[in-house]
């Protein structure tokens, strides 16, 4: 076969100028603001060049305060929801699979005392991470950029020896990617064609964050979102799955594996195509029947998804927060008991509706957990994943009361996941109760106190009490810490 000297050249040529330019900028990188950065990327001729430039330079701007503040907070749950993680049925059979693998100690799988090369422990880590329904979600998209994001991105950070600052800049480019790969592809379009949103926007997450840790330069980066692309996968049949274990890999354990592997494939010497996401044949119009690339830089540098996550407040499927909220609302002030409450109506958009109807997963199986809410006043970590409880003959007795319905009115793009409960007490009388946005949400948010709160219930049974605390303690000035090694070598079983 007989390559095009002319294209050999002009590849040849764009290499050095990229790797020129961004090459001489980590100096005056530091010192530059969103409007610098966005002028520099809109100079660029093509959509791949300028996230790309943007992906080299980020690392280096200054977020604002409120941004920084959600960035801690998102980073802090999940890894509440990796340490959690560890000790449930999707973690302990991710930890045997991972310590038998082996590999180079190149970075640490939480909660255990197994040390790996850098992408098993970013896969293992982000199978723990979705191991349950505790990671955070966006409410728009669907896509879960945590799960993925902090792993890879602890994988990066160990192994680079990076610092809390570095890390909290490369989380929070993931979380932009991952989110701005779905709005490219329109999720709804994805799902529409089986395939698993959370899975195709999973390994862009993922690699942005570990890429931002290796320091790339703006061609490295050209590659590593080719490997990005190349590997994006997931069908939407994880819903079939009874054990959260495929989920997990879907919704996180394949993308931190596949962005962590891209990074270093690249580190090593791996070499790509430089305009997957504009060139002939490239990926968003490969995966999307109406594809809008300009979402991928859209607002770059002045809308930051890592603030418009919601937090979970229960550990269960998201759309079945707003109908706990609602439904526990009504139990306080009318003081419902299984004995006084006839029937229970929770109506819900379609498409949460289709996923939480009488799910074979405890945590994700609402009119089970409504049962359980009513039954106990709360839905518990332990409770939410208890399959003893979903055979409770009292459970059932109640749970058969709970009615789910697809509500088309509620489908509204700026409150994606409401829910309105309406029960009927035993004289007849029908109490309702709407959240329109669940706790936890970018327009219902948590305090720190109750984040904080949150993950130390999470972590303390795994790691110690002792040690959540210190590392919550660390997470809330994590710009000033020094080395992730520190912070990290805390939340493992190796000391």
């Amino acid at each position: 076969m007989v390559r095009d000297s002319g294209a050999r050249v002009a590849r040849r040529s764009l290499l050095k100028a990229t790797g020129g330019l961004i090459a001489a900028t980590p100096a005056l990188a530091a010192a530059q603001s969103v409007a610098p950065i966005a002028k520099s990327i809109a100079a660029q001729p093509d959509l791949t060049g300028r996230l790309a430039r943007y992906m080299a330079l980020a690392r280096d701007q200054k977020l604002p305060a409120k941004v920084m503040q959600d960035a801690k907070h998102r980073i802090l749950d999940t890894i509440g929801a990796i340490i959690s993680g560890a000790t449930l049925p999707p973690g302990e059979v991710t930890a045997k699979y991972t310590r038998a693998q082996g590999g180079t100690a190149e970075a640490s799988v939480l909660g255990t005392n197994i040390r790996t090369t850098a992408t098993n422990a970013a896969f293992a880590n982000g199978m723990f991470a979705h191991a349950d329904e505790t990671d955070d979600f966006d409410p728009v998209t669907k896509a879960h950029p945590g799960c993925v994001t902090v792993p890879a991105a602890l994988a990066l950070a160990e192994l680079q020896n990076s610092t809390g600052a570095e890390f909290i800049s490369a989380v929070t480019l993931g979380y932009d990617l991952c989110c701005r790969f779905l709005k490219a592809l329109d999720a709804d379009l994805v799902r529409a064609i089986y395939r698993s949103a959370e899975g195709t926007s999973a390994t862009f997450g993922a690699m942005a964050a570990a890429a931002s840790l290796a320091r790339f330069d703006e061609t490295r980066m050209r590659y590593a979102l080719s490997y990005a692309a190349q590997q994006t996968s997931g069908l939407w049949s994880w819903q079939r799955d009874e054990d959260h274990i495929e989920k997990a890999f879907d919704f996180s354990g394949m993308g931190s594996r596949n962005g962590a592997q891209a990074v270093t494939m690249v580190q090593a010497g791996f070499t790509g195509v430089m305009d997957v996401l504009d060139g002939d044949k490239n990926a968003i119009t490969a995966l999307s029947a109406k594809p809008q690339p300009e979402e991928m830089v859209a607002e770059l540098g002045s809308r930051f998804y890592i603030s418009e996550t919601a937090i979970k407040v229960f550990s269960v499927g998201y759309p079945i927060q707003a109908p706990l909220d609602a439904f526990l609302a009504l139990r306080k002030e009318h003081k419902l008991t299984p004995g006084n409450v006839k029937a229970v109506v929770v109506r819900l958009p379609a498409d949460g509706a289709g996923i939480v109807n009488n799910s074979a997963m405890p945590d994700v199986n609402v009119q089970h957990l409504i049962a359980v809410a009513l039954i106990d006043g709360t839905v518990s970590f332990e409770m939410s994943h208890s399959r003893e409880r979903m055979d409770d003959p009292a459970v059932l007795a109640v749970r058969s009361r709970v009615q789910l319905i697809a509500d088309k009115s509620l489908v509204d793009p700026e409150a994606p996941r409401s829910a309105l409960v309406e029960v009927t007490v035993a004289d007849g009388k029908v109490v309702k109760h709407f959240t329109k946005y669940p706790p936890g949400t970018k327009e219902n948010p948590l305090d720190e106190a109750t984040v904080n709160k949150k993950v130390h219930g999470l972590i303390a049974p795994v790691i110690s009490a002792a040690r959540a605390d210190t590392v919550i303690e660390r997470a809330a000035t994590l710009e000033t810490q020094k080395s992730m090694r520190d912070l990290i070598a805390l939340m493992t079983l190796r000391n």
